[in-house]
């Protein structure tokens, strides 16, 4: 297989994975706009160019029923040179040109008790080397054991099938890099995270292909069940208030700590697709904490590394 046979490989698998995952939480939006009251929003969609070369399409869901916002962006982009996001990870791709390409999701729920969502899978090439990286993680306002559960055992379950990477290995780098240092908390619930996923040979790189091909459809399995068992939960303005608050966070996480979001703005990408992943609105309290023994401060209690597979 030729190096451009495989680059329209991984894209189309990418722009697949879009096309199926915008068609699910379009579903969600349809199921749950009675309970809101609202109609069901859709996804637009806007193709953009970079200067430097490639482009992408990003496809937005703004003030849905279900979603208050909500972004799955493919993007293909190449250049001259590896950004510094890639090589002061990976010291040998100094200097090379590279190729990048990758499906990327955020979705902030309107109801409080729906916990947020980020997922990505993308594949590099710098130079001589190639590889995969990705994953999933949750982010809620109120934690409820059975979904942290379901989460986790689906994602457990995807990954032990495939066997290409260890499942307790990926679950502790999610824990560790959705972490806030400033805070001394993660920013969710977590998930799986990978980077640099390579298996020598062509059968290698069918394996990882295959894995992050599940890795797009498992998605679906893990997270909108949670959607459908929420989404009609009734609250007021306290659930609305602490939900703001929390999003300052992902906030936080993702303008200050995110790697992708780094690649991005390194590599010239489009700024509105890039900022996708912020929540509409979002909100920041002056030494805030919240009532001792209340459903907010109980939220602590899963913002810490736990085996929610066993």
């Amino acid at each position: 297989m030729t190096l451009t046979d495989t680059r329209e490989l991984v894209h189309e698998l990418m722009r697949e994975a879009q096309a199926t995952l915008i068609a699910g939480f379009e579903d969600v939006e349809r199921e749950g706009a009675p309970y809101a009251g609202l109609p069901p929003g859709r996804f637009d969609g806007a193709t953009w160019e970079r200067p430097g070369g490639g482009g992408g399409t990003a496809r937005v869901l703004t003030e849905g029923a279900v979603f208050e916002r909500a972004g799955v962006n493919v993007s293909a982009v190449h250049g001259s040179e590896v950004p510094p996001s890639i090589y002061q990870e990976k010291p040998a791709t100094r200097g090379h040109p590279y190729f990048a390409t990758g499906v990327s999701m955020v979705l902030h729920p309107r109801n409080p008790y729906v916990p947020a969502f980020h997922a990505n899978f993308r594949y590099f090439e710098a130079g001589t080397e190639r590889w995969f990286g990705g994953g999933m993680d949750l982010t809620p306002s109120y934690g409820f054991e059975e979904d942290a559960r379901h989460f986790h055992t689906t994602l457990k379950a995807y990954v032990e099938r495939h066997g290409v990477v260890d499942y307790s290995t990926v679950k502790d780098w999610c824990d560790r890099y959705f972490y806030l240092p400033h805070r001394k908390e993660m920013r969710g619930i977590g998930g799986i995270f990978f980077d640099d996923l390579s298996l020598p040979g062509e059968e290698g790189f069918d394996r990882t292909l295959a894995f992050v091909r599940e890795g797009a459809a498992t998605i679906l399995a893990a997270y909108l069940p949670l959607v459908r068992r929420r989404c009609a939960t009734p609250y007021g303005e306290r659930e609305r208030r602490w939900q703001l608050y929390r999003r300052g966070r992902y906030v936080e996480f993702n303008l200050v700590l995110d790697r992708g979001t780094r690649f991005g703005l390194q590599t010239d990408g489009n700024i509105e697709a890039i900022l996708m992943s912020l929540p509409p609105l979002a909100r920041w309290e002056f030494q805030y904490a919240p009532e001792p023994g209340s459903p907010e401060a109980e939220l602590a209690r899963f913002l810490t590394p736990r085996d929610w597979a066993a």
